[in-house]
């Protein structure tokens, strides 16, 4: 049977309220063999008796969570808030996945993110005023209408993200201005830009939990063996 992958949903404020998910997130996990199930906001019980059902769980981009997620008060002028109500249910979305031991992640972009705080870690709130030297492309201003940016990552052999792709050096679609700072606690940075920005982080006492920073729904044919890989040990079962 295909396995059922849970996925996180964008909330719009309206009117009407709108619950969304960009179709390239659906159209990874069915290409790979998986059937992909939206999670809207729900309380602590029904989030329960719906994990008990999924196989494993994909956690989406979108815009930046509060800065006081990790102890930082002052928000950048370049920070642009998600919605409360998506933000908090994130993170208890994380916390519950986490407690399902054997519960395949895949985070993407400011899903990495969410992984990274919800593990004690910290975010640069925006690259290029972290790193003013750095000239990777990270962000892609109106991507969707003039195209996104792409650049390269470099992989640590002694990965899993490793494994998945047979490259220690490929390029990514890239759509960040924040990324990984202080990293959260059992994670593993094995991906990085060439100004040594974390592209991607692995939880090391678990089988499969990755966080990766860019955006694989939208170069799905690059990145099909990481879509495959993660629907592969969905399919094997967490029980």
């Amino acid at each position: 049977m295909k396995p059922l992958i849970g996925i996180n949903v964008d909330l719009k404020k309206g009117p009407p309220p709108e619950a969304a998910l960009q179709i390239p997130y659906l159209e990874a996990v069915e290409k790979s063999g998986g059937i992909p199930v939206m999670i809207p906001p729900l309380n602590d019980e029904d989030l329960r008796h719906l994990l008990s059902r999924l196989d494993g769980v994909l956690f989406i981009g979108g815009a930046d969570y509060s800065p006081t997620r990790y102890c930082e008060d002052e928000l950048d002028d370049t920070v642009k808030l998600i919605d409360e109500r998506r933000e908090g249910f994130d993170f208890l979305l994380l916390d519950e996945v986490l407690k399902i031991e054997k519960m395949p992640m895949l985070g993407i972009c400011l899903g990495c993110q969410l992984l990274n705080i919800g593990l004690g870690g910290s975010l640069m709130q925006d690259i290029k005023k972290h790193i003013p030297a750095s000239e990777v492309p990270h962000a892609s201003p109106n991507g969707w209408h003039v195209g996104f940016n792409n650049h390269d990552v470099v992989v640590q052999r002694d990965s899993s993200l490793y494994d998945i792709y047979k490259q220690d050096r490929f390029v990514v679609s890239t759509s960040h201005h924040q990324a990984i700072n202080r990293v959260g606690k059992g994670l593993k940075v094995v991906a990085h830009a060439d100004d040594g920005v974390v592209e991607a982080v692995e939880l090391t006492e678990r089988k499969f939990v990755i966080g990766v920073q860019w955006h694989p729904e939208r170069d799905y044919p690059r990145n099909k063996p990481l879509f495959d890989k993660f629907i592969a040990e969905c399919r094997n079962g967490h029980n």
